[in-house]
């Protein structure tokens, strides 16, 4: 998986390539060390990309949560679609976070 951060007015977005499972943990927490660094106040993990989410990629979203929540940002989940959406649904992960 590839993940690249940008931000852009007041937000950080994370942009997620291919797949999301435990081989990306490393790549993931970095990318979330970089988008809680600066002064964005809202986190959006964006979707568009990933083909394959395991659930090992699941608790990596609710340490993002836990993190995001200490340093008072909020995050979304953005461009969620198919079997990914299947995945958060089916995890309740709509209760946990917004998901546009």
């Amino acid at each position: 998986m590839q993940a690249t951060v940008t931000v852009n007015e007041g937000r950080a977005v994370i942009r997620l390539q291919g797949r999301f499972d435990f081989n990306a943990h490393r790549e993931f927490r970095d990318s979330i060390d970089t988008a809680l660094a600066g002064p964005a106040g809202a986190i959006v993990v964006d979707f568009a990309g990933v083909e394959y989410l395991d659930s090992s990629a699941l608790g990596m979203l609710l340490m993002l949560r836990d993190r995001a929540r200490s340093a008072a940002r909020e995050v979304t989940l953005a461009g969620c679609r198919g079997t990914v959406r299947q995945i958060l649904d089916i995890a309740n992960f709509g209760k946990l976070f917004k998901i546009d």
